[in-house]
C-alpha cells in the first residue's frame, strides 16, 4: 500500500470516528454507570450490559464466565470476561485489552461517581479514564476499522476482563490458560500522551504479627504485637529509604518503592494488642529479581521480629506479579501507535516505562508483543484515578481512538 493510500485510509478513520464520537460518548457513560467496585468484586452484571451493546453495535460478545469456586478463592463475587473476534483476513491477531473492575469511588467526589457526568470537556467517574474509557476506545476503533470495508491480513479481538485489581489471573490469566486467546500482539488499556513498553512488577505480602493479650494496667504479662509491628516497620521504611539509591535504566520508571497500606490489629483501648496485621506493597524495577527481592524481605522481616522477645510473625504472598519488559517483538507496535499518535496529536509522543503494574504483563508472559496506550491525560495524577472525581477528557478519548484504529489498520495491511 502507498503513503497516500494509508494516509486515505488513516482519513476516514478519523472522520468515522468524528462522526460517531457523540456515540462513543454515550457508550462510555453506560460503561460508567454500572459499578464495578472490587472489592466486593461482583463484576458480571456490568459484563452482561457490556456485551448487551456491544450487540447493539453487531458485535458477538463471548461470555466466559469464571466458575465460581475460582472466584470466590480470590475473594470475588462473580468473574465474567467478553471476547469479541473480528477477523479480516489471514494474518497477525491484535487483542485490544481493558478491564472493568475499580477501586471503590470512597469520600470527597464533587460528581457522582456512577454518574457518567459531562462537564468543561471532561467525562467524570470511576473508571472514566482507568480503564472503562478504553471499553469505549477500543470498541469504536474497532468499529471504524469495520466501516472501511476492505480487506484486512488478520484478526482483531476485544478483551474486556475483570481482574485487573487482584492482579489479573481471573482476568488476562484465565482466558489465555484456558486457550481462549493467542494473539500476536495486544494493546492493553493506557494512557495517550506515551506508549508504555515496561513497567514496574510487585510484591504484596500480609504480615501477621502475634504477640500476647494483657491487662493495659499489666502490660509485663503480654506482649505488644503493635510495639512488635512498629519495630519491623521501621525497619521496612528503612529499607524504603534505601532503595532511593537503586536506578532504572528503562526511562520513566525511577526506583524501586515500599508501601505499607493497609494495618488493623489490638481489641480495645485497654488491652495490650495481641495481634497486628498489615498490608505491604514492594513495586520491583524490571532489573531486579522477584524471588530474591521476595526473600530478601522475609527475611527482614523475621530477623526484625526476632529481636522482639516473644514475637512471632506470619508472612503470607498475596500477590507476585512480574515486570513488563521491552522486547524487540514489540517494536512493530510500538512505532506504528508512536507515529499515529504524533501525527494526531501534533506532539512528539514517547515510548516510555511506567511505575505502575498491569494484567498486560500475563499476555507477554504467554508470549504476545504487548504495550499500554488507551483515553487518558499525561499522568495517572491528572486523571484522579482510584481518587475522588476521577475523569477523562473526551477529546482526548476521540483522538486515542482515532490512533488505535490507525496503528491496527498499519499492522494488518
Amino acid at each position: 500500500m502507498s503513503s497516500n493510500q494509508q494516509a486515505a485510509l488513516h482519513a476516514r478513520l478519523d472522520t468515522w470516528v468524528n462522526d460517531h464520537f457523540a456515540e462513543e460518548t454515550r457508550f462510555l457513560q453506560e460503561m460508567v454507570r454500572v459499578p464495578t467496585d472490587t472489592p466486593p468484586g461482583n463484576n458480571a452484571p456490568h459484563a452482561e450490559r457490556a456485551a448487551a451493546l456491544l450487540a447493539e453495535f453487531g458485535l458477538v460478545a463471548e461470555t466466559h464466565p469464571v466458575p465460581q469456586a475460582e472466584v470466590r478463592a480470590a475473594g470475588l463475587e462473580s468473574v465474567t470476561n467478553l471476547i469479541v473476534r473480528r477477523r479480516f483476513g489471514d494474518g497477525p491477531t491484535i487483542a485490544l485489552n481493558a478491564h472493568g473492575d475499580v477501586v471503590p469511588p470512597g469520600e470527597g467526589w464533587q460528581h457522582p461517581p456512577y454518574g457518567g457526568v459531562i462537564e468543561d470537556g471532561k467525562l467524570y467517574g470511576r473508571a472514566a479514564a482507568v480503564s472503562k474509557s478504553d471499553f469505549a476506545s477500543f470498541t469504536f476503533a474497532l468499529r471504524a476499522l469495520e466501516a472501511l470495508q476492505i480487506p484486512l491480513a488478520g484478526t482483531v479481538e476485544l478483551h474486556f476482563t475483570y481482574d485487573e485489581e487482584f492482579g489479573g489471573e481471573l482476568g488476562p490469566g484465565w482466558l489465555l490458560s484456558h486457550g481462549l486467546s493467542k494473539p500476536d500482539y495486544v494493546i492493553a488499556a493506557g494512557f495517550s500522551y506515551q506508549v508504555v513498553t515496561a513497567h514496574n512488577g510487585c510484591l504484596q505480602m500480609e504480615v501477621t504479627v502475634q504477640g500476647k493479650m494483657a491487662h493495659a494496667a499489666i502490660p509485663h504479662t503480654g506482649v505488644d504485637a503493635l510495639a512488635g509491628a512498629v519495630t519491623i516497620l521501621n525497619a521496612l521504611y528503612g529499607e524504603n529509604i534505601r532503595y532511593r539509591g537503586i536506578s532504572s535504566q528503562v526511562q520513566g520508571i525511577t526506583h524501586p518503592y515500599l508501601n505499607v497500606g493497609l494495618i488493623s490489629g489490638g481489641t480495645n483501648t485497654n488491652v495490650v494488642p495481641g495481634k497486628v496485621v498489615f498490608k505491604l506493597d514492594r513495586r520491583m524495577i524490571p532489573e531486579e529479581n522477584p524471588a530474591q527481592v521476595e526473600a530478601t524481605l522475609r527475611q527482614l522481616i523475621e530477623q526484625t521480629a526476632a529481636t522482639v522477645p516473644g514475637l512471632q510473625v506470619e508472612i503470607r504472598r498475596m500477590l507476585l506479579a512480574h515486570a513488563l519488559t521491552p522486547t524487540p517483538a514489540i517494536e512493530p507496535l510500538a512505532a506504528a501507535l508512536q507515529s499515529n499518535a504524533s501525527e494526531v496529536f501534533g506532539e512528539t509522543i514517547p515510548a516510555l516505562g511506567s511505575p505502575l503494574y498491569t494484567d498486560a504483563r500475563l499476555y507477554a508472559k504467554a508470549g504476545a508483543a504487548v504495550v499500554l496506550y488507551g483515553a487518558g491525560p499525561r499522568t495517572v495524577l491528572e486523571s484522579n484515578a482510584k481518587r475522588a472525581d476521577e475523569n477523562v477528557v473526551l477529546e482526548d478519548l476521540r483522538r486515542a481512538t482515532q490512533v488505535i484504529a490507525r496503528a491496527v489498520l498499519d499492522l494488518l495491511t
